[in-house]
């Protein structure tokens, strides 16, 4: 108070944004694509004990998560994690069909989602993706963020709030 800010105020504005809950965090950066730990320069080894190892239990977990948190809250979810059906899903040819189960679960328990393209931690990520000399593999990664985005498009309009798209390279 002494140097001015309301902390009320402040505490009133910060119960109303929304904190941005990653999809990753509850089973260690793996994700449904290929159910191993992602590399490219991420530490992680997708064996911690315990971690989510199929769509419904990663959704439990974020369940108990917002249970036992206070605020309100966004899921992020990586293109990885979507909904594939038990098939491989390159990330050229990934739909927004891919992430409907998701855009209705989050419905269900009154979160939104942000989205995230992958490139990076996949056979063709290499050195570069987006940036890459080989214009194959630069055209790979640029249809895969092109769908990414459609995906974060249709992921708005599900929810009638914007999806907010990050684009993420190693």
């Amino acid at each position: 108070a002494m140097l001015g800010v309301d902390t009320d105020k402040a505490l009133e504005t910060l119960a109303k944004t929304p904190i941005s809950l990653h999809c990753w965090q509850a089973d260690d950066v793996v994700g449904f694509e290929r159910n191993e730990a992602a590399s490219g320069g991420i530490q992680t080894t997708g064996n911690f004990p315990g971690k989510a190892r199929n769509i419904d239990e990663l959704r439990q977990d974020i369940e108990k998560v917002t249970s036992l948190l206070g605020g309100t809250y966004r899921l992020n979810l990586h293109e990885t994690y979507g909904d594939f059906g038990g098939q491989f899903v390159d990330r050229d040819q990934v739909e927004a069909k891919h992430f409907e189960s998701w855009m209705q679960w989050a419905k269900e328990h009154n979160l939104k989602l942000d989205f995230n393209s992958t490139s990076f931690s996949h056979p063709k990520s290499g050195s570069l993706t987006l940036a890459n000399p080989d214009k194959g593999i630069r055209d790979f990664w640029i249809e895969h963020t092109k769908r990414c985005r459609h995906i974060a498009e249709a992921m708005g309009q599900y929810q009638d709030d914007p999806c907010i798209m990050n684009i993420w390279v190693h």
